[in-house]
């Protein structure tokens, strides 16, 4: 497989510490019903030195009340219009802690899985022992690293997808990106930060798929 992207070593996370803070700052402990201290306290049982994204469970803190706390060129961040069962998209062939609070190691864009379909890539990330980011993952790294997300550089988090009543895997798969303001989106959304869905079996040129090394909870 060809060498992983590069946007976690030229973004790196700030320290859990900070990632605590940052989501107290933001509300997120009082959407998840998280005490404060209880976020600072598990912040603080990190490794030294470790690549880590403090993350709060999707059951706790779904991705459409986590979306519109995104913030680019002083745009809040907002859910296409076509995806109001955005919180429906549960984790899918991967495992998360069965803890509130958990830790995502080693996050990476997937730049070099650009123009990939998600159907190609999964297999891909599972040989190479990654394991693809939820959405709400995928939120929670871009609210505290805001930089990784760039224009041509934006990512899938195909660790999300809906199961219809039948059984089967819906076709769409989520995505956070940058607006262009077009469409149903509206012009003034224009540089906001996006959560979307594409095809399952669809390629783009500007999208990887985000994975990360494993997951650590409580």
């Amino acid at each position: 497989m060809p060498d992983a992207s590069t946007a976690d070593a030229v973004h790196p996370l700030p320290s859990p510490a900070a990632q605590a803070e940052r989501l107290i700052e933001l509300g997120v402990h009082e959407i998840a019903g998280i005490p404060a201290e209880d976020i600072r306290a598990f912040a603080g049982t990190a490794g030294r030195g470790r690549d880590v994204l403090l993350a709060v469970h999707p059951d706790r803190a779904p991705a459409s009340a986590l979306a519109p706390l995104l913030l680019r060129d002083g745009k809040p961040g907002f859910v296409v219009v076509d995806m109001p069962d955005v919180d429906r998209f549960a984790p899918t062939a991967v495992e998360l802690p069965d803890t509130p609070l958990y830790f995502v190691a080693g996050p990476d864009r997937g730049d070099h899985m650009a123009n990939w379909s998600p159907e190609e890539a999964l297999p891909a990330l599972t040989k190479d022992g990654r394991t693809p980011l939820v959405l709400t993952e995928g939120v929670h790294w871009v609210l505290q690293q805001p930089a990784v997300l760039e224009r041509n550089l934006c990512f899938m988090t195909i660790g999300s997808r809906l199961r219809k009543a039948n059984g089967t895997l819906d076709a769409r798969t989520p995505a956070i990106w940058i607006s262009n303001g077009t469409g149903r989106d509206g012009r003034e959304r224009r540089n906001a930060p996006k959560v979307g869905w594409c095809w399952w079996g669809n390629r783009h040129t500007w999208l990887g798929f985000a994975s990360a090394s494993g997951r650590e909870g409580q």
